[in-house]
């Protein structure tokens, strides 16, 4: 299918790179795609970033059908432009898509419709540390009529964000809140895919968080509240007398392309990594012992997360003085130089454009 270009006539000034923040700007052009019963996938257009009209009985604003992905664009080292594992965002995309009722998108496809709107919009992505451009495909029904079934019409659109570091202190601890409460998925639900209403049913909890002077909610399962599973906006590991365990994918949890990233590395560097269950009293008890050496996040935002501090009903469990971790600090340093090209990338993750 042939992708027709309309250039923006109007092109925006560009943000100061020590002022981007996460997702508040917007490059010049998006992509869109729209899908019917009658065409399937049809009329793919890369044109001006801009607002679309849609009738106030969309499905998608009733029934939250909707998937999204993220990933990254960066300069490398020899001026060239590198996406990380973009093939592996599209193929998690289709199984969100599966689970949503939403028609699969060719990803040889949609890999290239990312690499024509990047390489459009290029003098939009930031040099300085810690920058990137975000890629935020994401797909929606349309259908114009109420009812609870799955929409017959789709669109599908990549937008480009500008983005400096995820976290405003940039590559240091975060304090993250356990929440013994409320819960986001259950296995058999829609916590393995990444749609709209996951983060819909974290947001409660993020906010009570927020307020205690947390940055991030760590989940537990939805079942007995016992189990470790993720933290809001990333995938979580402990570093326990020298072991890296990290929770097991079992239905209700996100995997992250980042995740997989990180064990790679990790074994590769002669590290022993379990998948696992592991319940917050196992890491309550390793705090106990002084056997909880490291604990971070992972998640394409914020690449690596060092976590200083875990508080679970009242107690707090500062973890390595509350400072970066070794293991944190080689992930961040290993997985940013391959993104950037400035190290070499023996996984081949990175995909030149």
């Amino acid at each position: 299918m042939e992708i027709k270009i309309v250039k923006t006539t109007t092109p925006k000034e560009k943000p100061a790179a020590n002022a981007l923040g996460f997702g508040k700007y917007f490059t010049d052009h998006m992509f869109v795609m729209d899908y019917s019963v009658e065409k399937g996938w049809h009329d793919a257009r890369i044109i001006p970033y801009g607002p679309f009209e849609f009738e106030p009985s969309c499905m998608v604003f009733h029934y939250g059908q909707s998937i999204f992905e993220g990933l990254k664009a960066y300069k490398g080292a020899d001026g060239g432009v590198l996406l990380y594992r973009p093939y592996e965002n599209m193929k998690r995309m289709n199984r969100s898509n599966d689970r949503l009722c939403i028609p699969q998108i060719d990803e040889d496809f949609a890999v290239d419709a990312i690499r024509q709107l990047v390489l459009l919009d290029k003098d939009w992505i930031p040099e300085g540390e810690g920058t990137s451009l975000y890629i935020r495909p994401f797909v929606f029904g349309t259908d114009n009529a109420l009812g609870v079934h799955p929409s017959h019409t789709y669109k599908f659109i990549v937008i480009l964000s500008p983005v400096g570091s995820y976290y405003a202190g940039g590559l240091s601890p975060v304090k993250i809140w356990v929440e013994s409460e409320y819960v986001r998925a259950v296995r058999g639900g829609i916590g393995a895919a990444k749609t709209a209403g996951n983060y819909a049913a974290s947001l409660k909890a993020q906010e009570v968080a927020e307020k205690k002077g947390y940055s991030q909610v760590l989940w537990l399962d939805g079942v007995e509240q016992k189990y470790v599973e993720e933290v809001g906006a990333m995938n979580i590991f402990f570093k326990i007398g020298g072991e890296v365990v990290t929770p097991v994918l079992n239905g209700s949890i996100l995997g992250g392309i980042t995740r997989d990233s990180v064990i790679e590395v990790l074994r590769g560097s002669g590290y022993k990594v379990t998948e696992r269950k592991i319940s917050i009293d196992e890491v309550h008890e390793a705090y106990k012992n002084g056997k909880l050496e490291e604990v971070f996040g992972t998640g394409t935002a914020a690449v690596i997360s060092p976590v200083g501090e875990l508080c679970y009903k009242g107690e707090k469990m500062v973890i390595n003085n509350n400072e970066i971790g070794e293991v944190s600090q080689m992930l961040y340093d290993t997985i940013t130089g391959m993104q950037k090209g400035a190290i070499e990338d023996k996984y081949n993750f990175t995909y030149k454009i």
